[in-house]
């Protein structure tokens, strides 16, 4: 019945947006822009904290006129930077910090824009990455680990600020283009060309990104750390084809296909391979590249 009526939603935003496109073209953009922008869930309430997090350091980051959380488990001099994704937040991480735990080092994670304890109602790659930014040149970490949107914010953000002292980058789950992503959109709440292109227009003017410039295969190809990609055939959120768009360009991933774990990638031998990659126990066999 729940996905019923959350169709039937989905579909009548779409019809609205749709006689906006001719009617309102600059109220269909905003409203367009808006659906696709604006997380429904994830966020978090001071007094109802997961224990998790309630179990962390936490530091508040201004950046702009935005504020954002980080966590902190603290540790040795290695950092591990955990960028979680769209309509979760930080405590998406508690099955895979006592594998993390298990290393020494220290952990830390942020609520991304619109998520968890961060200000806003509005999310975005760009604006994730300047998060990422933030984080980074506070606490400099080794090693970055996004899941879904996470993911492609990471690899987006190291392609943009090519930051030397980041050793190690693990995607899982990750999209790669910008622009599979508004034609998921487009589809679901079937709108027509007119509504497509204005969001298309959105992007050019606010972010002066093209939408088939925004590509995790183009970012891979200037990337030039050691990366892991961990991706489920049976995602349904994400598509398996995304991960390999990713792989075919960069070099110096390697990339492991599961089976079963659907889009939240939780998994124990999953996660023992990603501390074995990261902080190189045993000998890391799994460097399986996609065709």
């Amino acid at each position: 019945m729940k996905k019923i009526r959350n169709f039937l939603l989905a579909k009548s935003v779409g019809l609205y947006i749709n006689l906006l496109s001719y009617v309102s073209p600059k109220k269909a953009s905003q409203l367009a822009y808006k659906f696709f922008s604006e997380p429904r869930t994830g966020k978090l309430f001071s007094d109802q904290m997961p224990d998790v997090l309630k179990n962390a350091k936490t530091e508040i980051v201004s950046l702009h006129e935005h504020q954002f959380p980080v966590y902190i488990w603290e540790g040795n001099d290695t950092y591990v930077l955990l960028v979680h994704g769209w309509e979760s937040n930080a405590s998406r991480w508690e099955n895979f910090l006592p594998y993390l735990k298990e290393s020494g080092c220290t952990i830390i994670a942020l609520d991304g824009p619109a998520h968890g304890l961060s200000s806003g109602r509005e999310f975005n790659v760009p604006r994730y990455a300047e998060f990422v930014n933030a984080v980074v040149e506070k606490y400099n970490p080794q090693f970055l680990v996004g899941h879904s949107m996470g993911g492609v914010t990471s690899l987006y953000y190291q392609h943009l600020y090519q930051n030397t002292a980041i050793e190690k980058l693990v995607l899982l789950g990750a999209p790669s283009d910008l622009q599979t992503l508004v034609l998921n959109y487009a589809k679901l709440l079937s709108l027509n060309l007119k509504a497509i292109n204005m969001i298309e227009n959105h992007f050019l003017e606010h972010f002066k990104i093209r939408l088939e410039e925004f590509s995790g295969k183009i970012f891979g190809s200037k990337i030039k750390i050691k990366g892991l990609i961990a991706h489920d055939i049976d995602d349904d959120v994400v598509s398996f084809e995304e991960a390999k768009k990713i792989v075919s360009s960069w070099k110096e991933a390697v990339f492991i296909e599961t089976k079963g774990l659907g889009h939240s990638m939780h998994d124990d031998i999953l996660y023992q391979k990603i501390c074995s990659f990261l902080f190189e126990k045993d000998n890391y066999k799994d460097k399986k590249r996609a065709s």
